[in-house]
């Protein structure tokens, strides 16, 4: 029998934050940044608010799509709905992919046809909206990085931005794409503003074309790196190595436990699905098998990442099967 349908606003309070704020964030900078856009004709600026429309309309679909990760399994979907959100992220990609063609495309005509300097109040306009633009994103980037090192689980007091850095691959998918996303556009953000600058006190015209395109170049990048995350995350994607090895101590701290035969961890989204066939120490009856396999399921499962444990177990063959070699093997 299915569960009871979880409150729609239980449902909002579980999507990802840091795609909500990046939506919101976005939205704001896209309309700021449009109207200067249009007043001033700046190539850079139009590039700059090209992405942002980009991030906004990705981020609404990136935080639908993480409400509906988080139902709860059905009997029709028993492993539940993790990988719904690497289907969004994949949407967000298509945006991202046109909207970089058509910023591309500008630049280049850009480079080819030099608009005019700007006027004196399209380059006030101009360099008001890409400050305060560039103070959203950079925002909206730290909480994707503080959101990185939470999901991450990171406790050696690193600091975040080497830490987001270092662990962004852990994170779920809606936050690896803010935090790509939201650094592309802070760092276009201020190529904007630098060609902004430069167009309106000299006479190299042309580097707004090549900003233009610098800041379309970028944006492919992104598209490049979240598809392919999110491609490998829906064929499904091995656990990292650091935790393999922190389900492998948890199933080897049990007193009852010998030697791991088997484990396979596949990562769904932010979480994990784990496999194993574990040995147990010989003259145990089958009822206290069972007791310590359920103990064991239990004590992994009480981790937050993990959402499914499925282990079967047999009698110690007297062979260690579990080594710092076999884990290469897995991982490599």
């Amino acid at each position: 029998m299915d569960p009871e349908p979880e409150p729609l606003l239980a449902l909002l309070k579980k999507g990802n934050k840091s795609s909500a704020y990046a939506m919101l964030g976005n939205t704001a900078i896209a309309i700021l940044k449009g109207v200067a856009a249009a007043l001033s004709g700046n190539g850079a600026m139009f590039a700059s608010t090209m992405h942002s429309i980009a991030d906004s309309v990705n981020q609404g679909f990136v935080f639908t799509g993480s409400i509906l990760a988080e139902k709860r399994p059905t009997r029709r979907f028993p492993t539940g709905f993790g990988r719904v959100i690497n289907l969004f992220c994949m949407i967000a990609v298509i945006v991202v992919t046109v909207m970089a063609y058509e910023t591309i495309r500008e630049g280049w005509h850009l480079l080819h046809h030099p608009a005019a300097a700007s006027e004196a109040q399209g380059f006030w306009l101009n360099l008001a909206a890409l400050v305060v633009s560039i103070g959203l994103d950079g925002f909206v980037l730290f909480k994707a990085m503080k959101g990185i090192v939470k999901e991450a689980r990171v406790e050696d007091g690193a600091n975040t931005l080497f830490a987001a850095f270092r662990h962004v691959r852990r994170a779920a998918p809606p936050t690896r794409l803010v935090f790509y996303e939201d650094l592309v556009a802070t760092l276009g953000g201020s190529l904007a503003l630098l060609a902004v600058v430069i167009t309106a006190f000299t006479d190299m015209d042309a580097i707004d074309g090549v900003v233009t395109m610098i800041i379309g170049l970028l944006m492919v990048g992104v598209a490049f790196r979240v598809g392919y995350d999110n491609m490998v995350g829906l064929i499904g994607v091995a656990a990292p190595r650091d935790v393999e090895e922190k389900v492998a101590m948890l199933i080897l701290s049990d007193r009852d436990v010998t030697d791991i035969n088997e484990l396979r961890i596949t990562q769904e989204g932010r979480y994990y699905h784990v496999d194993g066939l574990i040995e147990l120490r010989k003259g145990l009856s089958l009822a206290e098998a069972d007791d310590i396999k359920f103990r064991v399921q239990h004590k992994l499962m009480s981790d937050p990442d993990i959402t499914d444990v499925s282990l079967g177990i047999i009698e110690d063959n007297g062979i260690t099967d579990w080594t710092p070699e076999k884990l290469n093997e897995l991982t490599s």
